[in-house]
């Protein structure tokens, strides 16, 4: 009975019918052909990252994933859609991002040619999102989309300043703790949500004050010199500023580099928090002067494959929401060892994608959480000493 049940074992996992840690792609299941319109220019960190850990996900669950690049061009983003829903040849799945709402043609076309689609990071918003409704409804062929949760990453970031200006004691002469935020900008829904979630994190805290929601266009020298004109006026005002708060690590560096010249000393007096996982800011968290940068939706890449390979493969995402939304979690100097070295040399390839999909019976539910990330990862190689 022994040597059956190990033959059967063996049997059953190289089939793909077992899988301990989730499960496996069958021997039998069709290789999945996938068309990533990129909507950044080459060489732009966020998007490379994101079709970086798509093409992993797809080498780990036999899906090609083809990457076309727009620039930045939006006019060009919609004619190299429309040029993959024109193919004789079609992809079983096309993924868009809805970046300055140019991805609605795509869609409409796509319907109409029968090709199923997936928007990532940009939804539809506005009138697009009033004409069409949901996914599925009126467009069949869209199949969901998958976003991240910023507006819990904002309150976060904001709890995480709260938290530590509190056990500092860095209260301002009238018992305040006095924050300065700055956002990218007032417009794009990405920053609204940023902004939104600091803002509920300080109306929930009576001993907490946003002194300032400047503006600095994502930049670091623009957020620099706000951050300079900020420490200024609180100086004057002889207000203890305890924290900065930055809607993305370039900001955030900018706050650091203002801190710093104003004689403060980050990690030590101030605290300062970002948000996009970025090699500089792991940096910086290491050297003890940034407090945390939030993100990893970069992933949503990797992701956004894992869910067509369950659609594919009878498992709907859709049996609990067509809209799939991730939590962003926070990097401190806690869990840096562990995803460090993973942004550094973007070797998504570690990523053992198979573990994230659903498992049986339970369709559409999925733990993108960094400690799943973190235990799903292979050592890094070289990495003994």
């Amino acid at each position: 009975m022994t040597i059956i049940l190990r033959i059967l074992l063996a049997v059953g996992i190289a089939c793909g019918v077992l899988a301990p840690a989730g499960r496996v792609v069958a021997a039998d299941a069709k290789s999945l052909d996938i068309v990533f319109v990129n909507p950044g220019k080459t060489g732009e960190v966020y998007w490379d990252m994101v079709a970086q850990t798509m093409q992993a996900a797809g080498r780990k669950l036999d899906a090609h994933v083809e990457v076309l690049t727009s620039e930045r061009n939006y006019r060009t983003m919609q004619e190299l859609g429309l040029g993959v829903v024109a193919r004789r040849d079609k992809p079983d799945f096309l993924i868009l991002s809805n970046e300055e709402s140019a991805a609605v043609p795509i869609l409409e076309a796509a319907e109409a040619a029968g090709v199923k689609t997936l928007l990532l990071s940009n939804t539809l918003i506005g009138e697009d999102a009033s004409r069409l409704g949901p996914p599925r409804r009126t467009l069949k062929t869209w199949l969901g989309d998958i976003t991240t949760d910023l507006q819990t990453a904002g309150a976060r970031m904001a709890n995480a300043l709260i938290s530590a200006a509190r056990a500092e004691k860095w209260e301002s002469p009238d018992g305040k703790i006095h924050i300065l935020g700055i956002g990218g900008d007032e417009i794009t829904p990405a920053s609204i949500a940023r902004n939104a979630g600091l803002q509920l994190a300080v109306a929930a805290a009576p001993d907490v004050v946003v002194d300032r929601m400047l503006f600095a266009n994502w930049t670091q020298s623009e957020a620099e010199q706000v951050t300079a004109n900020y420490l200024s006026w609180a100086s004057r005002k002889e207000i203890r500023p305890a924290g900065i708060w930055a809607g993305n690590d370039p900001m955030a560096l900018g706050a650091l580099r203002a801190a710093t010249a104003a004689g403060l000393m980050p990690g030590r007096n101030i605290q300062v928090a970002g948000l996009n996982w970025s090699e500089d800011a792991l940096r910086e968290i290491k050297a003890g002067r940034l407090l945390l940068t939030d993100g990893g939706h970069f992933l949503l890449g990797g992701w956004s494959i894992v869910l067509l390979r369950d659609y594919a493969d009878g498992c709907d995402f859709a049996a609990v929401s067509p809209r799939v939304e991730v939590k962003t979690s926070a990097i401190t100097r806690d869990n840096l060892a562990s995803v460090g070295d993973l942004i550094r040399t973007r070797a998504f390839d570690r990523i053992d994608f198979a573990r994230f999909r659903a498992k049986a019976g339970r369709c559409g539910q999925y733990d993108f959480s960094v400690d799943a990330l973190i235990s799903s990862l292979a050592p890094l190689e070289g990495a003994a000493d």
